[in-house]
């Protein structure tokens, strides 16, 4: 049985063409317009909800009349049937993203194309090129604190202990482990955090995996039902994509960094750790597998 938050491919199409139905395709702009997709689809992409004047470039728009705007344009309202997807194996979690950003501002009836773009196109389904302008529709957000966390909030909690909240990096291990990336002030983790890759959650066909797998394999790494869960990445993208695993996975507090680490690797008053040893051994891997 499929998750309320997913929708099969098959399920999609019978219902494409209905008033009541926005797909949004979040891939780039070219593959959308000239490499096809879905018939009926509009686009958007996360980063024209990203706050203008921020240099950490995943913090949202603080100004709700004009996301609202944006969102409207799309031909979204509050009581649209909203479907999202992209190509799961070519972006960085992006239809996460926009999940937990619409899920954010209110949006109460979202889902996520299991297997995306990949699977449309595997199973032939029927596409088209150009682009979709629809009708304008009549979104009003209605913002949910429970879904985000801030950095001053952030920085208040990793100061103490906090056994009932897990702070999870969704980056990959030589990043959460230390690995200098160009453009980012600092290397390193979020003191407390634990690594799970956003990106190990997918079967060959794009599709989510198995759920009692994936909720085995997040109890391992110390993840619990019971915990309030905080996700975060460099932009809060992979780390929303993270947040839909959890809940399809059946995780019922889980929160968003937007800012992340472009944020919080720039204010040197945050703390910040590091893996030296899990670095290097992760390089020696690395070096040692054949050319």
């Amino acid at each position: 049985m499929i998750h309320p938050f997913l929708i099969d491919t098959e399920t999609l199409e019978q219902n494409l063409g209905r008033p009541d139905l926005v797909v949004i395709d979040v891939r780039g702009k070219a593959a959308y317009a000239f490499g096809g997709h879905i018939p009926g689809a509009v686009h958007a992409t996360w980063h024209e909800f990203s706050d203008p004047s921020a240099t950490a470039k995943g913090l949202l728009d603080p100004d709700l009349g004009r996301m609202e705007q944006k969102i409207q344009t799309l031909g979204v309202s509050n009581k649209s049937d909203v479907v999202i997807y992209s190509n799961p194996f070519d972006n960085w979690g992006d239809e996460g993203r926009m999940f937990w950003m619409l899920q954010y501002l209110g949006h109460e009836k979202l889902k996520i194309l299991d297997g995306g773009w990949v699977k449309w196109v595997a199973e032939k389904r029927r596409f088209e090129h150009g682009t979709v302008s629809p009708k304008p529709g009549r979104f009003k957000t209605s913002p949910n604190a429970d879904l985000i966390v801030m950095k001053d909030e952030l920085k208040k909690l990793v100061k103490r202990p906090h056994p009932e909240t897990v702070l999870v990096d969704a980056r990959s291990l030589e990043e959460y482990a230390g690995k200098e990336i160009q453009g980012i002030p600092r290397a390193g983790h979020i003191p407390s955090a634990i690594s799970v890759p956003w990106n190990g959650f997918l079967n060959q066909d794009a599709t989510v995996k198995d759920l009692d797998r994936i909720k085995a394999n997040l109890e391992e790494t110390g993840l619990h039902e019971s915990h309030e869960v905080i996700c975060y990445c460099t932009g809060g993208v992979r780390s929303a994509w993270l947040y839909v695993v959890l809940k399809v996975a059946g995780y019922p507090k889980v929160r968003n960094y937007p800012g992340s680490w472009w944020e919080w690797s720039r204010d040197f008053a945050a703390p910040v750790e590091t893996d030296v040893k899990l670095l290097h051994k992760i390089i020696g891997q690395e070096e040692a597998k054949p050319s």
